[in-house]
């Protein structure tokens, strides 16, 4: 059994990162789950939220956006529409977006056809701003 996972995280822009971790843990479809060396195949699909991993005794986290994990032979490799790690995230620009979509859900009833949209920019700004929150404490 290996004593590493190799983290790939890809979007469709860009390949985000590639590490060798001690750890992962993911927002799962149908819930979190957390990845250790050893781990038995896998393919399951992500949600919006935050995804971390551990190198030694660090915790480095990414906003992630809709996509895809597969795990095979100690190989986490993560599609994603986007994916921002927190160093990365202009906090400004998080809490604008935020304040924006809490905005625009206001003027809208789960009956109009933008609300799905608008609660979908809500929830991303929100992991947004929670993700680069921690560059700070780091």
């Amino acid at each position: 059994m290996a004593e590493k996972l190799k983290l790939d995280l890809v979007t469709p822009y860009r390949h985000v990162l590639s590490q060798e971790v001690d750890e992962v843990t993911a927002p799962g479809s149908l819930g979190e789950f957390g990845v250790l060396p050893g781990h038995t195949p896998l393919l399951t699909t992500l949600r919006i939220g935050e995804l971390t991993y551990k190198q030694g005794h660090d915790v480095f986290h990414v906003a992630v956006n809709w996509g895809y994990v597969e795990v095979e032979n100690d190989v986490v490799t993560v599609l994603v529409e986007t994916a921002e790690p927190a160093d990365q995230i202009d906090m400004a620009r998080a809490q604008a977006a935020l304040g924006r979509a809490q905005e625009a859900l206001k003027g809208l009833t789960p009956e109009d056809k933008e609300f799905k949209v608008m609660e979908a920019a809500l929830e991303r700004a929100l992991i947004r701003v929670q993700v680069a929150g921690h560059k700070s404490a780091r």
